[in-house]
């Protein structure tokens, strides 16, 4: 009986040693994959494990949850440094331009041969640019405040359809200049809910963007649902292919690189934050020469 007890006990014993052996072989194994993959972090390797004991496992499910976590978030900030370098590229074009007209035509003016009207030409140039200047530096401080936790939007009962003809009437002149022509819905659709800063600024960048890539035409008008009004611009465009479309609203994105004056990516990357920030939608689409932007506001109870 004591013969057979030892036998058990041994064999026990053995089978306890090699488990435990085992353990300590999957632990170095596992320590090993771990210092490769630090070495060589780009690659796509996991910790792997052979062994049969679940909180073994367990812990290498858990290790290679924080290795693809750490590689995604690795991931986001590479791409967000490249984002900030096209961002400042993108800065440093969008400033230039109107400095070095500013520069030249501030240069013209000091020569004595030039007529009065001449001088009067200039200087309008002169403010123009500024202006311009101006607005491209207000949509950077606006892009900085939506980005900060401490900005806050003051939802309260606003009549889009005034808003749209009052900012319109702000830049009159400027279809004017540009030949555009303008249709208008000049019907009347409920109040929705929305801050009164973001509001307008909501549909001056939608404005500004047709001033600065529409051929011909802007036309606007409302869709009215149950629960959200839905403003739509249209207006003609040189074509644009796919991959640009679902990019439109991205920060850094530009329709036409060369073109001088407002981002179109900026202004209507602001456009999409305020109005996701306000509980509506904004999407945008291509028909044929038309590029279409609608964006919605929920109705104001």
């Amino acid at each position: 009986m004591s013969s057979w007890l030892f036998i058990i006990l041994a064999f026990l014993l053995i089978v306890s040693v090699s488990m435990l052996l085992l353990f300590h072989l999957d632990i170095r194994r596992m320590t090993k994959q771990l210092e490769e993959i630090s070495e060589n972090f780009g690659t796509n390797e996991l910790v792997r494990t052979n062994t049969h004991n679940k909180n073994l496992a367990r812990f290498a499910a858990k290790i290679n949850q924080l290795i693809q976590l750490f590689k995604q978030n690795q991931q986001s900030v590479e791409r967000r440094e490249m984002e900030l370098k096209q961002e400042i590229t993108n800065i440093s074009h969008d400033l230039r331009t109107p400095l070095t007209s500013i520069k030249g035509f501030s240069e013209l003016l000091t020569d004595s041969c030039l007529s009065e009207e001449e001088r009067k030409e200039f200087l309008s140039i002169i403010q123009k640019k500024i202006d311009n200047l101006t607005m491209i530096v207000d949509l950077f401080y606006e892009l900085s405040q939506l980005d900060s936790s401490d900005k806050k939007l003051n939802l309260e009962k606003q009549f889009l359809d005034q808003v749209v003809v009052e900012t319109m009437l702000m830049f009159f002149d400027d279809f004017e200049k540009k030949q555009l022509k303008v249709d208008l819905d000049e019907g009347t659709v409920s109040p929705v809910l929305a801050d009164d800063k973001a509001i307008v600024r909501i549909v001056t960048n939608i404005i500004q963007n047709a001033l600065t890539y529409a051929k011909s035409y802007l036309k606007i008008n409302y869709v009215e649902e149950e629960k959200y009004i839905w403003l739509r611009a249209v207006n003609d465009i040189e074509k644009i292919n796919v991959t640009e479309l679902q990019q439109i609203f991205n920060r850094t994105f530009r329709l036409e690189p060369s073109r001088t004056g407002t981002q179109l990516g900026l202004g209507l990357h602001i456009v999409q934050q305020l109005v996701n920030k306000q509980g509506g939608k904004a999407v945008a689409e291509v028909r044929e020469n038309e590029f279409i932007i609608e964006v919605s506001f929920r109705k104001w109870d």
